[in-house]
């Protein structure tokens, strides 16, 4: 454990991983765990869309004219 509490990643080995996944297997099913990853994915990439956006410099319109 480092000083604010965390236990790194580090400590997985390849056995812990097959477990890991066996037990994902196990509760959601071969089936679900595509759909999970597909929404997963869609997330992260809404995610990224949003930091770009965020990070343009927003032009405001030059003289238009209001009918």
């Amino acid at each position: 454990m480092n000083i604010l509490g965390i236990v790194p990643l580090g400590w997985l080995g390849s056995t812990e991983i097959i477990l890991i996944v066996i037990v994902v297997l196990l509760l959601f099913g071969g089936k679900k765990i595509p759909e999970l990853m597909r929404g997963l994915g869609g997330g992260i990439k809404e995610f990224k869309n949003a930091v770009k956006d965020e990070d343009k410099p927003k032009s405001e319109p030059k003289d238009q004219e209001v009918s």
